[in-house]
């Protein structure tokens, strides 16, 4: 744990840190749980002190957050830096794979998105029949 000297003086309040970060003392709070980041000591009233660093970090975790990495693959990533190498292998298999995914998503919505162009070019304004909606419960059949 830091001492009263010149380096706790380096050391950055979550509070500091939260209002750099454009985030908020909760979700700080959540990654350092997760371990995403890590508490550098306590300050004498008990808040959580933060190296410098951590706001490149938290910088990088939100850059891989907006292209889809999810937080455990994001703690993945991390985990590798930690160990003193580069994550831009995993990085990139990662972003891969999300391609991946995104590709499956986007043909599963044109299919669906055809399902109900055709539902629609046969909708019967004044449809009769029985059930809820009688335009649906042709497609049933």
């Amino acid at each position: 744990m830091a001492t009263q000297s010149s380096e706790v003086k380096d050391l950055l309040k979550i509070g500091d840190l939260a209002a750099l970060s454009g985030l908020s003392v909760k979700t700080i709070r959540y990654y350092d749980d997760l371990g995403l980041l890590k508490v550098a000591g306590r300050s004498q009233g008990n808040f959580r002190l933060f190296e410098p660093q951590a706001l490149a970090r938290l910088v990088f975790i939100r850059q891989l957050q907006s292209l889809g990495l999810s937080l455990q693959e994001i703690g993945e990533c991390l985990a590798v830096y930690d160990r003193g190498e580069l994550p831009c292998q995993d990085i990139k298999s990662k972003l891969e794979s999300h391609i991946r995914q995104i590709d499956q998503q986007v043909a599963g919505l044109l299919a669906l998105r055809q399902n109900l162009t055709e539902i629609l070019a046969d909708w019967n304004p004044a449809p009769t029949g029985g059930g809820i909606c009688p335009n649906l419960s042709n497609m049933m059949d």
